[in-house]
């Protein structure tokens, strides 16, 4: 028998409200390739041998339901026009919704209907089972009893004696909550009663804890928590962080997110180290149509641990550096935000303070290494069009490391103003220029000041084929500069006249050309592409003595293969090098034609200097000065990069320098990747009277659920580990716990910090503990394989460590 009726008998999405407190936290999806394949409730058969229809989101299955009838059928129909009674295998679809039970009452009159028996239900998000379920469409008000539900489109299963709701308003009672299989559970969370709205979007729990292990522990107790039922954001308790270390003691961060409006909102982030005292932090978040921007800050009214440092230097310790012991309202202050002012401007402002310079060595976070010496705030106006760019901005410096003084400080910039220009006419002809005015003062007043004038303008003709290029430029650089009578004093010296305003001009040719060969050939019966990539780069510049000019933000640049190729050994303007040098390179890579996997690169290339370099500079704050580069042949620089097998990665770096007869530079990397993301990473580094490392790192599973982590970072220079981890990681298909043990160089002095970090991951809940991740995938270089293919994290913790994202409560 079929009937056609328009209801809903059944709102059974309030079965959502317990896992609506499960948010997807983390940098990384998480993985549950250690499930099963089978869901704790399988999709039903809706009659026709076919699930019920899905739609691509819950929204769109919402408004499909509205517009779609509800067909019943079952094997009898009994009653009359008011009064339906389905029995034997009844079955309801509307849409994505198919309700399945033993026999269906239906009161036209009173609007009231009992489903009972085997009741099962399923839509586009969530699939359950239930005893009974009965209520009043009038009224709208409903009870299911005994419910066992599994989600769709999100992992996660549990249960609830019976669920009562009357409009927007509704309750769970016993509910219960997990990712993990029904008979495989290492944790649930379970509430003894959750009230919630749908209409606002909120939901309370009471007595709510998260237990863990067969015997269902309990490890954590909210007797009140409110939390999010849906895509909005609520205020509450985030998760707590706990560590304990040698510096801070036993620390304990709590943060509470404040939801204040729909396009901003906050978190306040109260800190207590029982070896330092308290900390209050926070950061506030804002975004509009046109732009967004964040604010954070930290205050610690008296810290323990620079008393404990000022009751050692008055015990007979030797002070040493500048140390501020700085030990009442320690904190700082940083703001990031943007606001597009148009399609092709924007204006950027990323500002940061801290109120002293030991500040960042004992607040940044010890999970990312040492912290930085110089911290530069910077706010500016920046466009960029189809040839163009430019900008005008200010930057300041401020020093963090008490070891250091102001002078080592880069010049603030106030204002830069920058345009660039370069555009195409034809196919032979290309224009360009670059140009800038900046004025620079310095936090140290010895140093001086001063603006400088720079102009570049060049013409550039490319010509090319199919397997070759010849690109010969032309460029002009003028640079002009005014000085204060310091600073142009301190360059002429006492017994010469200041030049308060000196310039600098030259031309500047080059020129670029370079072959490409390619050919077939095979490798154990596998087709390879080899090609053969040799390129000239000549560069002519006439000398000018620049020793009366400024070093405002000019440094050499470190020599490497890209040096080969550039018309300047300098980062800045302050110098030009002279030359008449000619750059000879040859490169070769062998490409799996199967795929284009590169499987072999090498790269060879060297300068004949046909003249000696004059320009130099000298290193104002240490006073080390260059030598000149002299006429005959740089160093080798040599680059190979060999994949033995596609789990193999094998690379070396080095640089000779024959006319020495020494090696320069030497670097040696490998790289293993096992199955089941697991990574060996082994490397030796050496620079010449710089650094000698070596530096080892592995994820290594041992099994599908156990594996162990480890550093060793080893400066063989300093005779002493700069910083070293062990620890092990459990995972299952719905929970993950990592005990690190960590040590590590702290500060500049050497000094070394202890670490015990542990985490509790519960996926698709969140975490507990320290973030252990972070840690891990810093130390070791392809701990996410995606990190093989991006640019690992940052060292330096400077300000808050925050996403983009609005934050969920969850307590």
């Amino acid at each position: 028998m079929r009937r056609a009726l328009r209801l809903l008998p059944i709102p059974l999405g309030i079965a959502l409200a317990l896992p609506a407190i499960a948010q997807q936290t983390g940098s990384k999806p998480e993985s549950w390739g250690l499930c099963r394949v089978q869901d704790a409730i399988p999709a039903f058969d809706t009659g026709n041998g076919q699930p019920a229809p899905a739609a691509a989101n819950a929204e769109a299955a919402r408004q499909a339901r509205e517009q779609a009838p509800t067909e019943i059928e079952g094997d009898t129909l009994d009653g009359g026009e008011t009064q339906a009674q389905y029995k034997g295998d009844v079955r309801l679809v509307r849409g994505d919704q198919f309700l399945n039970a033993d026999s269906l009452d239906f009161n036209q009159d009173d609007q009231s209907y009992v489903a009972d028996g085997h009741v099962r239900y399923q839509d586009s998000g969530i699939r359950l089972i239930a005893a009974r379920a009965e209520g009043n469409q009038g009224t709208d008000t409903h009870r299911i009893e005994n419910v066992q539900y599994q989600l769709v489109n999100r992992r996660g299963n549990g249960g609830a004696d019976f669920i009562e709701m009357a409009g927007a308003d509704g309750a769970l009672h016993g509910s219960t909550y997990t990712t993990c299989d029904p008979d495989d559970r290492h944790w649930a969370m379970r509430a003894r009663r959750i009230d919630f709205n749908t209409d606002d979007g909120w939901g309370v729990a009471h007595g709510a804890t998260i237990r863990v292990g067969k015997r269902e522990l309990p490890v954590f107790y909210f007797p009140w928590a409110k939390f999010p039922i849906d895509d909005h954001r609520q205020t509450g308790l985030l998760y707590p962080a706990i560590a304990n270390n040698g510096r801070n003691g036993f620390d304990y961060r709590q943060p509470i997110y404040l939801n204040l409006a729909p396009n901003y909102d906050a978190t306040l982030e109260p800190r207590i180290m029982t070896r330092r005292g308290i900390q209050l932090g926070g950061e506030f978040r804002y975004l509009y149509e046109r732009g967004r921007g964040e604010v954070s800050g930290s205050w610690i009214p008296s810290d323990d641990l620079v008393a404990r440092r000022r009751q050692d230097y008055e015990n007979g310790e030797e002070i040493r550096y500048n140390d501020p012991l700085k030990e009442k309202n320690r904190g700082s202050l940083r703001f990031d935000g943007s606001h597009n002012v148009s399609s092709q401007w924007q204006a950027r402002a990323g500002l940061i303070w801290i109120s002293d310079e030991r500040y960042l060595e004992d607040n940044g976070n010890s999970a990312y290494g040492m912290a930085q010496s110089i911290l530069q705030s910077q706010i500016g106006l920046y466009g960029q069009g189809a040839y163009w760019d430019a900008g005008v901005m200010a930057d300041r410096q401020q020093l963090a490391d008490y070891t250091l003084t102001d002078g080592v400080l880069p010049y603030n910039r106030v204002p830069r103003l920058y345009f660039n220009w370069e555009q195409p006419f034809g196919h032979t002809l290309t224009l360009g220029a670059k140009t800038e005015l900046v004025n620079f003062q310095h936090e140290d007043p010895s140093r001086g000041s001063g603006s400088r004038l720079d102009l570049k303008p060049y013409v550039s003709m490319p010509f090319s084929g199919a397997s070759w290029y010849v690109t010969p430029t032309l460029a002009y650089r003028y640079t002009a500069y005014q000085l204060s009578d310091r600073l142009a004093q301190s360059l002429a010296g006492q017994d010469q006249t200041p030049n308060k305003d000196p310039t600098r001009s030259l031309p500047i040719a080059t020129l670029d050309a370079g072959l490409f060969f390619e050919r077939d050939t095979e490798i154990d019966d596998k087709p390879y592409l080899q090609t053969l990539e040799p390129r000239l780069f000549y560069l002519n510049a006439p000398y000018r003595n620049q020793d009366d000019l400024p070093l405002f933000d000019t440094r050499a640049f470190t020599y490497s293969w890209g040096q080969l190729f550039r018309d300047n050994r300098y980062s800045g303007p302050d110098r030009q090098s002279d030359a008449n040098q000619l750059t000879m390179a040859l490169s070769s890579r062998l490409l799996r034609q199967s795929d284009g996997k590169e499987k072999l690169s090498v790269s060879l290339g060297q300068i004949l200097y046909f003249d000696d370099s004059r320009v130099t500079l000298c290193n104002q704050s240490t006073g080390y000065c260059e030598r000149e580069v002299e006429q005959g042949k740089s160093a080798w620089v040599a680059d190979a990069n060999y994949a033995p097998t596609d789990r193999w990665t094998i690379g070396a770096s080095y640089q000779w320098d024959p006319k020495y007869r020494r090696a320069d530079l030497a670097s040696i990397r490998g790289r293993y990747l096992f199955r089941d993301d697991g990574v060996v990473n082994i490397s030796y580094r050496y620079r010449r009277e710089l650094l000698e490392q070596a530096d080892l790192s592995f994820l290594y599973p041992i099994n599908p659920s156990w594996s162990v982590v480890g550093r060793y970072y080893y400066s063989i220079l300093d005779q002493k580990p700069l910083e070293t981890i062990a620890g092990v990681q459990w995972d299952s298909c719905c929970m993950a716990v990592r005990l690190l043990a960590r040590r590590f160089v702290r500060n500049r002095e050497g000094d070394l910090n202890n670490a015990i970090q542990f985490e509790f991951v519960f996926k698709g809940l969140g975490s507990a503990g320290q973030n252990t991740d972070q840690t891990l995938r810093r130390a070791i270089l392809g701990y996410y394989r995606d990190d093989l293919y991006l640019v690992p994290p940052s060292n330096a913790a400077t300000g808050s460590q925050t996403d983009n994202s609005g934050p969920d409560s969850i307590l």
